[in-house]
């Protein structure tokens, strides 16, 4: 009769103790996936429900006066009222945000992930800039209103930005929502740094390149994809904020119509945009007011930051299918 081995039966019994772990975890593992797909299902049922309550409710304006809704100004009449200027305000914010958050927020970006030392100043600026992330817009409009719009009294002069920005224009909206979003630029673009192959840094200087060269040449067209994701998303985001944009002084009444898109001297005069636009018509008794034009500016806000994502989106598969190829 053949006997056992003391080693086969330990070898048996660690096996079956494996097993039975690897059972365990995978219904812990099971029960999380589980969870985790029934969120994004509830998510998706209530992101349904809301576009489809606000389609419905501003159906009446989409499908009857969508022409003149987009080229129409505000009027106190509902039925002649229109969003230009709104859709005109949030395109020059959004071309504020473009020429000073990117820019600044990925040099930061590049300083920090390749430049700065290792040490407690740089963790502390790292700690603050993703506390920044996190604070409620309200206050960012705050410190809007207090750096970019108001003046200060100095030797019987005024003196500040707000000097420079002509007070509540899209310039301090545009600039306020910039310090908004920047927090958010520096660090999205710091992952897309991070996740870069530390063997592409390493060839590069293997072959004599200065640290410019490396960032310039490998690091930034690698990394290109995710920052460009990163930096239209918050674009999208700053397209949609209202509060910031109510404290620096966006126009909530009625405001004649300025001549042209391209007008560069509308960044220093009175202006108004999609987020406050909204944001008044909600206030209004009328149900003109109320349901059919918000709902609709919100369907058409809603199309707008769509379209910045399906940019972003196709933006980095082009930048990852040049980088693959």
């Amino acid at each position: 009769m053949a006997v056992a081995h003391p080693t086969d039966v330990d070898t048996a019994r660690v096996a079956g103790i494996s097993d039975s772990l690897r059972r365990r975890r995978d219904v812990r593992g099971s029960l999380f996936k589980a969870a985790m797909a029934l969120s994004l299902v509830i998510s998706l049922g209530i992101l349904a429900v809301l576009l489809f309550i606000v389609i419905t409710d501003g159906w009446t304006v989409l499908s009857t006066r969508l022409g003149s809704f987009l080229t129409g100004t505000l009027r106190p009449d509902a039925m002649d009222a229109g969003i230009s200027q709104g859709l005109k305000g949030t395109f020059y914010l959004c071309l504020i945000v473009a020429f000073v958050a990117f820019p600044l927020g990925i040099a930061a970006a590049i300083y920090l992930e390749e430049y700065a030392p290792s040490n407690r100043l740089t963790s502390f600026i790292q700690l603050n800039i993703r506390n920044l992330a996190g604070v409620p817009s309200v206050v960012y409009g705050i410190l809007g209103l207090a750096i970019f719009v108001n003046e200060f009294d100095l030797l019987d002069g005024k003196f500040g930005i707000g000097a420079i920005t002509g007070g509540r224009t899209p310039l301090a909206g545009g600039l306020t929502l910039s310090a908004l979003v920047l927090p958010v630029v520096i660090i999205t673009s710091q992952e897309a740094i991070r996740a870069v192959p530390s063997a592409l840094r390493e060839a590069g200087f293997g072959v004599g390149a200065t640290k410019w060269e490396v960032i310039k040449d490998h690091i930034l067209p690698y990394a290109s994809p995710g920052i460009l994701t990163g930096t239209l998303l918050s674009l999208a985001r700053a397209a949609g904020e209202a509060a910031p944009l109510l404290l620096v002084g966006t126009i909530t009444g009625f405001l004649s119509n300025s001549p042209g898109w391209f007008d560069v001297t509308q960044v220093q005069d009175k202006f108004t945009a999609m987020p406050t636009l909204i944001a008044t018509w909600v206030t209004q008794p009328e149900e003109e007011f109320k349901i059919d034009n918000a709902s609709a500016a919100i369907v058409i806000l809603i199309l707008f930051v769509i379209l910045l994502n399906s940019a972003a989106i196709i933006l980095r598969n082009r930048f990852e299918a040049k980088r693959s190829g």
